[in-house]
């Protein structure tokens, strides 16, 4: 990599590869969750993810570029630690839990990815890219907003609950030296 604008390149690369391992991750999220405004916000981001590709190969097009991936290890290791979670996650509150935040996590990478993209592209003088972009960091924080509204008006409550009587235990189970 030796320009400008072959670090653009490879970074709309690693973008292109992120959406499409997020797009495979997505229903298999959906499915584990249990609350179903969980499950209806994964679902809902599918669709959004898919779009977000298409500006993806727009943006390609734009600098006279195929359309390809190029294994991303950030991402790769974000949806990791997700499926970890997602296993590891014995009761359905704490797991909703664990994918909200496994979610947010994916959002912050994207948008730290697309302002770097955006910011890239505007030095480069290629506007419509730039629109293109800026039109999908748009979504990403608009559905970082919704997870952190429904993790804190539902998800994160509920998850809380189911942990409170064990939070409760471990006190008392220290104050008298006791152990259950």
């Amino acid at each position: 990599m030796e320009t400008f604008g072959q670090l653009f390149e490879d970074t709309l690369k690693d973008v292109y590869y992120a959406e499409k391992a997020i797009l495979k991750a997505l229903p298999k999220m959906a499915k584990k969750a249990n609350s179903k405004k969980l499950q209806a916000a994964f679902t809902r981001h599918e669709a959004e993810t898919e779009r977000q590709v298409e500006r993806l190969e727009r943006v390609f097009q734009l600098i006279g570029k195929r359309a390809a991936g190029k294994k991303c290890p950030g991402i790769d290791g974000i949806l990791q630690e997700g499926q970890e979670l997602m296993h590891e996650a014995e009761d359905e509150s704490i797991r909703d839990a664990a994918m909200l935040a496994a979610a947010q996590a994916v959002e912050h990478y994207e948008i730290s990815r697309y302002g770097t993209l955006i910011s890239w592209a505007k030095r480069m003088d290629i506007g419509q890219a730039a629109k293109l972009l800026e039109e999908t960091l748009e979504e990403e924080k608009a559905t970082d907003g919704k997870l952190t509204e429904l993790a804190e008006s539902e998800v994160n409550i509920e998850a809380e609950a189911t942990g409170a009587g064990e939070a409760e235990e471990q006190p008392r189970r220290k104050a008298t030296g006791r152990r259950n």
